[in-house]
């Protein structure tokens, strides 16, 4: 279900950001095109090239719902799998619940802004003796757009490390999956939209929440060193539109004063925007408890 038009007013009473955990990326994959002497002045990298990233969940209250947007990895692949990933540091998943007075079956909704699996993985457990895998959240419904799901299901030579079937194929399990076809609303103060820049189907969320609006990016802007229209990562299926899709959000949230909520930026959360001769830049960087 998802609700067409006007919010119809705020619904949301409590939204919270938090670390699951913090994990390794090549700088030149992070950057794409741009060049590391450009890059590195705002990221640094280790010895290896290596950028850190952090991996953030956003939790929403609405009063009867418990609204959980992305899972982190997860720990199904193993050692071999997270070899080059470096995880360390953050709240977990579970823990991040736990330390705002959560646990998982509290959650009712979970939203994945993609299925990629540093997304989405967390939401699936190992299967235990031999049974079927299980669900981290067993009163959850899941939310993904259609577009992402039949293009993450269907697969493809450049993504198929990303798509992994054990994150994917047990989401469709009884009524749980919510296909979303197009933006609008999830409840009241809550809305999504559909991109397809970065893979398509992407979705990110704009939430009503103490007389702002604040967007929750994924990873149509990861980083704060990802506003500049043309610093996309490499894992971008078509560039071009995320430049696009990038610029339209950012003129619209200059105009109209929204706070910007970063997923994976190491150090910064949150941010509001100026212009600049540059094109629209940061203004004041703060954490997301100061809103």
């Amino acid at each position: 279900m998802i609700l067409p038009g006007d919010n119809g007013g705020s619904a949301v009473l409590e939204v919270s950001l938090f670390n699951i955990e913090n994990f390794k990326v090549d700088g030149g994959a992070m950057f794409g095109v741009v060049p590391k002497t450009l890059w590195s002045k705002s990221v640094s990298a280790d010895s290896r090239n290596l950028c850190t990233l952090a991996l953030r969940s956003l939790l929403v209250e609405t009063g009867d719902r418990l609204i959980l947007i992305d899972s982190g990895w997860g720990d199904k692949q193993g050692d071999k799998f997270f070899r080059y990933v470096y995880r360390s540091g953050g709240e977990g998943l579970l823990g991040g619940l736990a330390n705002r007075g959560y646990r998982p079956e509290d959650v009712t909704d979970l939203v994945f802004t993609h299925l990629h699996a540093d997304h989405c993985g967390g939401a699936i457990l190992n299967p235990v003796d031999g049974g079927a895998y299980r669900h981290q959240f067993p009163n959850a419904r899941y939310h993904i757009s259609k577009t992402q799901w039949e293009w993450a299901v269907k697969n493809n030579l450049r993504e198929e490390d990303s798509f992994l079937a054990e994150n994917i194929q047990p989401l469709d399990d009884g009524d749980r999956l919510n296909l979303i076809e197009k933006d609008g609303f999830l409840v009241p103060g809550f809305e999504l939209r559909i991109c397809s820049g970065h893979t398509p189907g992407l979705m990110y969320a704009i939430i009503d929440y103490k007389g702002k609006r604040v967007v929750y990016l994924g990873d149509l802007i990861p980083t704060v060193a990802h506003l500049p229209l043309i610093w996309n990562s490499s894992y971008e299926i078509n560039p071009l539109k995320s430049i696009e899709e990038k610029q339209l959000i950012l003129r619209e949230a200059l105009k109209n004063g929204y706070i910007l909520a970063f997923q994976h930026d190491e150090k910064i959360e949150c941010c509001d925007l100026k212009e600049t001769p540059g094109g629209i830049r940061a203004k004041d960087v703060f954490a997301f408890v100061d809103i």
